[in-house]
């Protein structure tokens, strides 16, 4: 059965959250128009470490950037700005301004992206009908496993991102096993749980009814290059 706009909308509303397969996302975002696909992907090999992190011992590269959109109209690039989060969302690295590399121009202004995010404000914006500015942060993310110290996808454990709504989309799994996402309620409980498995493959979230994280990732060949790319996109009113 094809899932449209309105199904993925009406889960998220139902449930607070939403997964969507490979199929379903490449049919929403219509890939086959995304000429600049390849290099998107490939970009992942050229993140910035994440030197917050680093500091503690764990592995993640990444590169930030910030744009912002009115419901309609273009959705534009904001000069280069720090990350942060209040302790109350993240006490790993809360409290902080992180600055990291910033995405390359080319990823930034290319159509995969573009797409992507307009994908997110007709979703999110349909969700928040009374919104009429967003801000938006985007992230790569490379969490790298070695056979002696796992991935930490989610190092701060299961959190919220103290935004509006949350979209982690998969671009590529290299030798590696586990990265569970896990879905709570408030109050602790599981309320779901799958994996992003394959590229397309995307999670859908609001941060203000659930909490999520992502179990630790191991290589399934010790010894060869193990990794996991992400791009996470979070919107916030304005």
């Amino acid at each position: 059965m094809t899932i449209t706009p309105f199904d993925l909308r009406a889960t998220i509303v139902r449930n607070g959250y939403a997964f969507a397969d490979a199929p379903t996302m490449r049919t929403l975002l219509d890939a086959d128009t995304l000429a600049d696909w390849p290099a998107f992907v490939a970009s992942w090999d050229r993140l910035g470490d994440d030197r917050y992190l680093a500091a503690k011992g764990r592995h993640r590269r990444r590169r930030h950037a910030v744009f912002a959109a009115d419901a309609t109209g273009p959705i534009e690039r904001q000069p280069n700005q720090p990350h942060y989060q209040s302790l109350t969302y993240n006490n790993l690295q809360g409290g902080i301004e992180r600055w990291f590399e910033p995405l390359e121009p080319a990823i930034a202004d290319g159509a995969s992206l573009a797409r992507i995010l307009a994908f997110c404000r007709e979703q999110f914006g349909t969700l928040a009908p009374a919104t009429a500015h967003w801000h938006i942060e985007v992230h790569q993310f490379r969490i790298e496993a070695r056979a002696a110290e796992a991935g930490e996808p989610t190092p701060e454990g299961v959190h919220r991102d103290g935004v509006d709504f949350v979209l982690v989309f998969m671009i590529d799994r290299t030798n590696i096993e586990r990265g569970v996402t896990t879905i709570h309620a408030p109050d602790g409980h599981e309320l779901g749980h799958f994996t992003l498995a394959h590229p397309f493959e995307a999670e859908l979230i609001d941060d203000h009814r659930v909490f999520h994280g992502v179990t630790p990732v191991l290589p399934k060949v010790p010894g060869e290059p193990a990794h996991r790319d992400v791009l996470v996109v979070t919107f916030k009113a304005a």
